[in-house]
């Protein structure tokens, strides 16, 4: 048995499951068929393989209760990568499907940094906003 080590790194994307916010649901295998796409062309093209896992889970804030995808991404050791090459191709596969499943906005986490994608200023109407704050 063979034991590789590496230094962690973890990467993960939150999309919503709804288009904008006209409250039509999206279907979760049109996102991970589009992923799945999106490795075969990383594969071929730069030999990159982005294994995610791909988890359900709900964003509440003030009256917005969505259902969300938890995309999560590890240097996986067999096809170890660069942490900036990760960085960047994370990136890459998060702007493609903001704009593919037309979100306003995407958040992705790192350990060192977070980072939001914004397609649109528009806040959801569902979330309360107080102007005088």
């Amino acid at each position: 048995m063979k034991r590789k080590s590496i230094q962690p790194f973890y990467g993960i994307l939150t999309i919503g499951l709804e288009i904008g916010y006209e409250k039509i649901k999206m279907n979760e295998n049109e996102i991970i068929a589009f992923i799945q796409a999106y490795q075969d062309a990383l594969i071929k093209n730069k030999q990159i393989y982005l294994s995610a896992s791909i988890s359900n889970c709900t964003i509440v804030l003030s009256g917005l209760i969505e259902p969300h995808l938890k995309i999560s991404f590890i240097n996986y050791p067999k096809f170890e990568l660069p942490p900036a090459v990760l960085k960047f191709e994370i990136e890459e596969l998060s702007t493609q499907l903001l704009l593919a499943f037309k979100q306003n906005r995407v958040v992705i986490e790192y350990l060192d940094e977070l980072i939001m994608l914004e397609n649109s200023e528009e806040i959801d109407p569902r979330i309360l906003q107080l102007t005088d704050v």
